[in-house]
């Protein structure tokens, strides 16, 4: 073969390998003998001069991370299971590249003692009401502590909080205890403010005897037509005082 063509075919072979096509939403950070390019390049076609020089590529896109289940506990001293989903994405490709050896490992350890450390200082109660408020103190939190290495993060999300049997039976006995507690406070406001109306009733009979009579008839009326055989007479209570009390006269009299 002739040299010549050789020594194309080893050219051709360089050029194309120095040849890099980066995406619209990836980043390459070179290094030319080991030192930094001041700044990241692409997207498009890169040129990078093998072997002096050496590309990272990074990409831009949100990374979606899933934190594992850890063992937590609260302030309470209870013991739960909590998962989480973290969202981020690298803003600042050198330093994502220079400040860590890998974001992306780097990011999840965080994720997962950051998750330990925060939820540990609430209240189990906390826990399971106030969600959106630990997802946001979550997401402040390590977005401060990835600053530095370029990465941003949009969004924390717990996703599972996983007790322990006991406790599942003591929260249904707490929740069927503080239903009875409110059906006792309706059946008693129900029943205060019957007796509110049954007494401005009775204010209104006696301003009108003849409403008694009324309803001494209507009763009847309605126990009329449902065809019973037994009919049951109201008397007032007032009737037997009467008589008492004309009893006790003649007995006086006698006396």
């Amino acid at each position: 073969m002739n040299p010549l063509f050789i020594v194309v075919i080893i050219i051709a072979i360089w050029v194309f390998s120095c040849i890099h096509i980066l995406s619209e939403y990836e980043r390459g950070v070179i290094f030319r003998l080991g030192r930094l390019n001041p700044k990241p390049v692409g997207p498009g076609l890169i040129f990078v001069w093998k072997p002096i020089d050496r590309i990272v590529k990074l990409s831009l896109r949100v990374e979606t991370l899933d934190v594992p289940s850890q063992d937590v506990v609260t302030r309470d001293n209870v013991t739960v299971k909590v998962n989480a989903v973290l969202y981020f994405r690298v803003v600042d490709p050198i330093r994502a590249v220079i400040e860590v050896t890998n974001y992306l490992y780097a990011t999840s350890q965080l994720a997962q003692t950051t998750l330990r450390s925060v939820l540990g200082e609430v209240e189990l109660d906390q826990l399971l009401s106030e969600r959106e408020q630990l997802n946001l103190r979550l997401q402040h939190v390590l977005d401060q502590q990835t600053d530095p290495w370029g990465i941003k993060v949009n969004m924390v999300e717990v996703k599972q909080v996983d007790l322990p049997d006991q406790m599942i039976r003591a929260i249904a006995k707490q929740a069927e205890a503080e239903r009875d507690r409110r059906a006792k406070v309706i059946h008693a406001e129900g029943e205060f403010g019957a007796a509110a109306r049954l007494a401005e009733a009775a204010k209104l009979i006696q301003t009108e005897p003849a409403a008694l009579q009324l309803r001494y008839l209507q009763t009847l009326v309605e126990l009329g037509a449902e065809k019973n055989s037994t009919i049951v007479f109201p008397v007032p209570v007032d009737v037997f005082s009467s008589v008492t009390k004309i009893l006790e006269r003649k007995a006086a009299i006698k006396e």
